[in-house]
């Protein structure tokens, strides 16, 4: 896991990142939000740690800028123990937690972790493969300003290859996962399935298609 630590005081950077080196994170130090802004928007991460007090930018002038360019990084505040306000303002503008200072190396490590995990978690309302969009709220596939919305098995077994996009899943992979195991439906059931999904997609114009291979599975591949 790749980190952006920016903290200004020299001597607690080193020894938050000799921490989370030992514990096999990939860590970038900076030391003002100037820096701290110009990485993360440079370079790809897990998570983001941010102490509010820096100089040219502070942690919250940073996390509001990330915020406002989309990006959706996961982003833990450090802020001294009376600053609430502070606080308040950072949860509010898109950060996911905070730890107030000082810390214990543990309860740090633990943030980390758990905001790491949510990251991991976390799946998007809106899927997008190619042209074609489906919402996971209101079962609507959409495309071209077109949408369909699915009955439940429909939704879930596009679902099911939006999120596996590009991976073939095999027939009784399919009729597990979205039937259940113990389902008296037969293997002939998917087969059924993908073609109302495909003739959906033909009916939406998706540069998406649904690919079959012999003996492996089923994909969900972007046309050329």
């Amino acid at each position: 896991m790749k980190l952006l630590y920016a903290e200004d005081e020299i001597s607690m950077s080193e020894a938050v990142v000799d921490i989370l080196t030992y514990h096999k994170y990939n860590v970038d130090a900076v030391y003002d939000g100037a820096d701290a802004l110009a990485y993360a928007e440079t370079e790809q991460y897990d998570g983001i740690i941010l102490d509010i007090m820096m100089p040219k930018l502070s942690g919250l002038e940073v996390l509001q800028q990330l915020r406002k360019k989309g990006n959706n990084t996961s982003i833990l505040l450090l802020t001294a123990k009376v600053e609430i306000e502070d606080r308040i303002q950072g949860l509010d503008m898109g950060a996911d937690d905070y730890l107030p200072k000082p810390f214990a190396m543990g309860e740090l490590l633990a943030r980390v972790r758990a905001m790491l995990r949510r990251k991991e978690n976390f799946t998007p309302d809106i899927l997008k493969v190619g042209n074609l969009t489906l919402n996971m709220q209101s079962y609507e596939l959409s495309c071209n300003g077109q949408s369909f919305v699915l009955p439940k098995l429909e939704y879930q077994l596009i679902e099911l290859l939006m999120l596996n996009k590009g991976i073939y899943l095999s027939t009784e992979d399919l009729l597990t996962k979205v039937w259940g195991y113990d389902t008296d439906a037969e293997l002939g059931t998917v087969w059924v399935y993908i073609s109302y999904l495909r003739k959906r997609l033909a009916a939406l114009s998706a540069n998406v298609a649904i690919r079959a291979k012999r003996n492996v599975g089923y994909t969900l591949e972007v046309e050329e």
